[in-house]
């Protein structure tokens, strides 16, 4: 419902509206009252459009998601509203998919003043691109840490994660470990590469393989697993999300062999899908970095000369019977 349809239901102005919603005395009691009962059935609201009115914000913020399907997006997101709704503002999500296209079409809304903010979670690569449409809007990337640049961000330390993770591997006698991989075009997937080999180099492991994922699913886990065990298989498999370590588990069972017994696996995000199979993995604070993003934006929003800010947050590791 916007002023627009109000002012059409109650038979008056857009600007008679915009004066009864910020208590003007210059309206006609009746025209007022019309106004007001358009309002009631309308069940709009009135407050959160007067003081849309007062302070030319729109109280909107833009969440770009990458893969909304991914179950760490969606805590991330779930971190954002419930920040968003404590300070009064409410998000707009759009799926990007880190699609350049999809991305202008969202970033549309910055320019139309629809909402007042934006938090992204595309892929690092697509920085350059994503500055540029946005331009001085407030702006802070959720879950994709960026060590330089003017764009505040918040994640964790994906390579010490990532080293702890494999250390935990072949501290426990695994001497094969493996990695399963994703899209380069994501930092995170870089960094937690970076930990790995930096863990096989260290502890002088001869075994090195990496296998890289289609995508973040279930499925693209379980062919890249069926990769790995063709030839020379490992005794310990660390892939970057839970989806993926969830598609390793069940190529491995359906090869007939045992977990872990005969491969360990870890997984990342400590998503409730982890919980679910009893899956050793790297817990991030998803909410609360969703949470610590609004924050930032909110500062940004509120403080546009506020400096960059980069947060890096705890993260977990828990271990299951997977390991």
């Amino acid at each position: 419902m916007s002023i627009q349809k109000i002012a059409q239901l109650a038979g008056v102005s857009v600007a008679t509206v915009s004066r009864v919603l910020n208590n003007s005395d210059t309206v006609k009691a009746k025209n007022r009252e019309r106004v007001l009962q358009a309002i009631r059935e309308s069940n709009y609201q009135p407050n959160l459009l007067a003081r849309q009115l007062r302070t030319a914000r729109s109280y909107m913020i833009l969440v770009m998601v990458s893969n909304i399907a991914n179950p760490f997006c969606a805590e991330v997101v779930k971190g954002i509203e419930e920040e968003a709704e404590k300070n009064g503002y409410r998000i707009l999500l759009c799926n990007s998919g880190s699609d350049i296209e999809r991305s202008r079409s969202g970033l549309s809304l910055l320019s139309g003043k629809i909402v007042d903010g934006i938090i992204t979670m595309d892929a690092f690569s697509k920085l350059p691109e994503l500055a540029e449409l946005i331009g001085t809007a407030p702006w802070v990337q959720c879950a994709e840490y960026a060590d330089a640049g003017a764009v505040s961000c918040v994640g964790i330390n994906d390579v010490d994660a990532s080293q702890h993770a494999v250390s935990q591997l072949a501290e426990g006698g695994r001497t094969r470990i493996a990695m399963i991989n994703h899209d380069f075009s994501y930092k995170y997937a870089r960094l937690r590469e970076r930990g790995y080999k930096s863990v096989i180099h260290l502890k002088d492991l001869a075994y090195q393989a990496v296998e890289y994922a289609c995508d973040l699913s279930s499925h693209a886990g379980m062919v890249a697993m069926q990769n790995l065990l063709k030839e020379n298989p490992p005794d310990a498999v660390f892939a970057v999300s839970d989806t993926l370590a969830a598609g390793a588990l069940r190529a491995i069972q359906q090869a007939g062999l045992r977990v872990p017994e005969d491969i360990a696996v870890v997984g990342f995000d400590g998503t409730e899908l982890a919980d679910m199979i009893s899956l050793t993995t790297i817990e991030q604070p998803s909410r609360d970095i969703g949470r610590k993003a609004v924050d930032l934006l909110l500062n940004k929003i509120d403080n546009p000369d506020a400096p960059t800010e980069r947060v890096m947050m705890d993260w977990r590791f828990i271990s299951r019977a997977s390991t």
